[in-house]
């Protein structure tokens, strides 16, 4: 294992002093822990997001703790749940009695954390609603979404919850804009090669120089099949198709785009996913709207992709076109 790291056991902790000592002024924690990440200026009254997960996975997720999105995240150890005590120190820090709005992943670690926060947060007078996303189609099939994992189609809806709430909008309509995103994006992702967990010091999985795993999930959880390596336009054929048949997306419907790569992918090749699905939608008479390219939900060194599609409606497109200025996120107003 080749890492630029020192103890691998302060691997996390490390990352995150890095990450606050280069962004200062975007971000602080509290508590004394390092692991409760909020942004720096926290005096609007609003309703507040919160995430969470475990490490591995920048930018997800503090590095989307901003302006226009989250107000804070609690962060765990590699591909490890955060701590309930953690996630109710983020939660009491950000709030600002509007209402604290969790959005986070479809794990069963993260689920059981999350929901003692919100209890023990609610004891404290503190109303908390909760999002969980679930966007992964290879982890479940179309009837089940609530078996499936949540990957990177979440950006999309802390993009959009977020924009909603920085318009003064109840907890109760973030909440539902939150929803609306999460119930209208598709994600599926491949992997060309496994990743090491510091701590564990070996691969996650094994693939031969000639194989690929379609469907593989950011914690190497297992995908749809293991096929021979193909040519990249056949590639995107086979997910999109995969996500054109699960998705209620229609001739002239608009869309918005998220070419993720999962950490060891170059964006050369990441460009040349987008020229397929550009394709793909404009032979089904789809219109696009935007498209985002680069890593928004890695797995380490993963090498790999995950093409997430976002449905969109006038209310969605709305916030999804709003500005947003988090340590790894920027975007002026789109058009």
């Amino acid at each position: 294992m080749k890492k630029i790291l020192n103890n691998p056991k302060n691997f996390v902790n490390e990352m995150l002093e890095g990450t606050i000592k280069a962004h200062p002024e975007q971000l602080t924690y509290v508590n004394n822990d390092i692991r409760c990440i909020v942004k720096k200026n926290l005096n609007k009254k609003k309703v507040a997001l919160a995430s969470g997960g475990g490490s591995g996975h920048l930018p997800l997720f503090m590095g989307y703790v901003g302006e226009g999105m989250l107000d804070g995240c609690s962060v765990g150890g590699v591909f490890q749940s955060p701590s309930s005590e953690q996630m109710l120190n983020v939660t009491k820090a950000i709030d600002k009695d509007e209402g604290v709005l969790y959005i986070y992943g479809n794990y069963s670690g993260d689920i059981l954390n999350f929901e003692m926060a919100m209890e023990m947060a609610e004891i404290e007078g503190i109303k908390v609603e909760q999002v969980i996303c679930a966007d992964d189609i290879a982890s479940a099939p179309k009837g089940e979404e609530n078996k499936r994992r949540g990957v990177a189609g979440i950006f999309f809806v802390y993009k959009i919850a977020g924009a909603c709430a920085d318009t003064g909008a109840s907890l109760k309509e973030v909440t539902e804009i939150a929803i609306k995103a999460s119930n209208n994006v598709r994600t599926i992702g491949l992997a060309l090669s496994p990743c090491v967990v510091p701590e564990v010091g070996k691969p996650l999985f094994a693939l031969k120089d000639d194989e690929i795993s379609l469907g593989m999930g950011i914690h190497g959880e297992p995908g749809i099949s293991i096929e021979k390596i193909k040519p990249a336009d056949e590639i995107v054929n086979e997910m999109m198709e995969a996500i054109l048949k699960d998705h209620e997306i229609n001739k002239n419907d608009e869309a918005s785009i998220l070419i993720n790569g999962l950490g060891a992918t170059p964006k050369e090749e990441l460009y040349i996913v987008s020229r397929g699905i550009h394709q793909i939608l404009e032979k089904n008479k789809i219109n696009v709207y935007n498209t985002y390219v680069g890593e928004f939900a890695t797995s380490m060194e993963m090498a790999g992709f995950s093409i997430s599609i976002l449905k969109l409606d006038e209310e969605l497109k709305e916030y999804l076109a709003k500005p947003a200025n988090t340590p790894f996120f920027k975007q002026f107003e789109l058009k």
